[in-house]
């Protein structure tokens, strides 16, 4: 699935995953993208500066994550699973997301991907060409010398 060029980032990272989640937060704010986060990690974002907006849970009320993605107010999801500790299942997250096709990713590894990836297309200008306008040019610059 592509990455969002723009747009808002939902981030609902483990405790354990806070200090570097904070510096992805960081990187898709200063490229612009709106942030979104659960409780927890709005709180800690919020204590490093960085602004985010908070977002209920599926089971803290409405509207919550599940109608964000569902109403199109989401472009990316980051979620650290919390594993074995966690008291409340994420898995409506993934769910919601595959069903409206939002990239979700559950690593802070592909997160650093993502943000750099991101980053690293919007220095480039993206060009479509054909394959017939690649041959002509090769031609002319073939006989040109």
């Amino acid at each position: 699935m592509p990455l969002p060029k723009e747009g808002t980032v939902l981030i609902t990272v483990s405790e354990k995953d806070r200090e570097r989640a904070k510096e992805i937060a960081e990187q898709f704010a200063e490229i612009g993208f709106m942030i979104k986060a659960t409780a927890g990690t709005h709180a800690y974002l919020t204590s490093k500066g960085i602004p985010s907006e908070p977002i209920l849970k599926e089971y803290e009320g409405r509207p919550n994550i599940t109608d964000a993605i569902k109403n199109g107010e989401i472009q990316l999801v980051i979620n650290t699973p919390v594993g074995k500790l966690s008291t409340q299942d994420d898995s409506y997250i993934r769910k919601a997301a595959i069903k409206y096709r939002v990239p979700y990713i559950t690593t802070l590894a592909a997160a650093t991907a993502a943000v750099k990836g991101i980053k690293a297309f919007r220095r480039t200008i993206p060009y479509v060409k054909s394959l017939q306008s690649y041959h002509r040019d090769i031609t002319d610059t073939a006989e040109s010398k």
